[in-house]
């Protein structure tokens, strides 16, 4: 019963803070980010899985499972910004269900696109045995490991918030923050600390990776020119990693200072709004138009798409 008031005053003050510094404004960037997004993610999703070339190649499915997580994670944010702006009462194991899923989702990407990284050295480092070493089925099996291993962490949390008595039957404002703030304050210490190490791990790998990557390459002449296709690509992929890690960082930094009584709640509302509301979805906006402009496969199977479809609708109107 404790628990519950707790959450109860938490929410309320939460959702106070928000109507003091109008912070309801910020669902127009999500929306239009979201839509944005949506509207291409599906596109280049349905392109690698539609080319029997594209859904061979490892670099593709990785691209593939990155999107996907994505639009899952999208979609989610989405309806609970929603739900938190109608002030629909969400029951509590729905809501940490759909935190347990949320950070499923955002570990998925964050591991991909590590693996993407770790992919481009393993077929620059070794491009005779690279096709050999990872086909398909074992990319396959490795991207089912991908998200198990995502899944673990945040679903053991929420089996151990659910054995927990004293939780509230609803709550009037749904935030990943506040559940698993709330976990961190009660029962374990140190959860921002996982994520962290978690996050630092995989950019130390990436930055292992693009070292050694240029090592082996700065001898071939692909880093002479200041607008080299391998100058751009990897300020582009760079800017990418960032957009997606920094969030991540800001996240722990959130659950950091949840428990901070030094910090004004005010501070605490404004920096969580505008990281899911703006720093998480960038990351998601610009990842379909980066890897379809980028990937020429990506781009000429789409072309061959749209064209089949112009060809197949005029000859249905003929």
């Amino acid at each position: 019963m404790a628990s519950a008031l707790i959450i109860s005053n938490l929410t309320q003050e939460w959702l106070e803070s928000l109507r003091q510094w109008h912070l309801e404004y910020f669902f127009i960037p999500t929306t239009v980010i979201t839509v944005a997004t949506l509207l291409a993610n599906p596109v280049l999703v349905s392109c690698i899985f539609l080319s029997r070339a594209l859904r061979q190649e490892t670099r593709y499915l990785l691209v593939a499972n990155t999107l996907t997580a994505d639009i899952l994670y999208l979609i989610l944010n989405m309806a609970t910004i929603i739900c938190n702006a109608l002030r629909v009462p969400i029951p509590w194991l729905v809501c940490e269900l759909v935190t347990a899923i949320t950070v499923t989702t955002y570990c998925c990407a964050i591991l991909t696109v590590t693996l993407m990284v770790v992919d481009t050295y393993a077929a620059v480092r070794w491009p005779l045995r690279y096709h050999d070493v990872l086909p398909p089925a074992r990319t396959h099996r490795i991207l089912v490991g991908v998200w198990v291993l995502a899944a673990l962490y945040p679903f053991t949390l929420l089996i151990m918030m659910e054995m927990e008595k004293g939780n509230p039957h609803e709550v009037a404002f749904c935030l990943a923050l506040i559940s698993l703030g709330f976990f961190q304050v009660n029962n374990l210490e140190g959860v921002h600390i996982y994520f962290f190490v978690a996050a630092l791990i995989c950019a130390l790998l990436i930055f292992v990776c693009y070292i050694q990557l240029y090592m082996v390459t700065r001898t071939h002449g692909i880093w002479h020119s200041r607008f080299s296709r391998a100058r751009v690509t990897l300020l582009a992929h760079g800017v990418l990693l960032l957009l997606y890690f920094a969030p991540g960082f800001l996240f722990t930094l959130e659950l950091f200072l949840f428990q901070e009584k030094a910090i004004s709640q005010d501070v605490r509302v404004w920096i969580s709004t505008v990281n899911m509301s703006v720093f998480m979805l960038l990351p998601r906006a610009f990842a379909p138009y980066l890897y379809g402009l980028r990937y020429r496969e990506i781009s000429k199977t789409l072309m061959q798409l749209l064209h089949q479809h112009r060809r197949l609708g005029q000859t249905t109107v003929s």
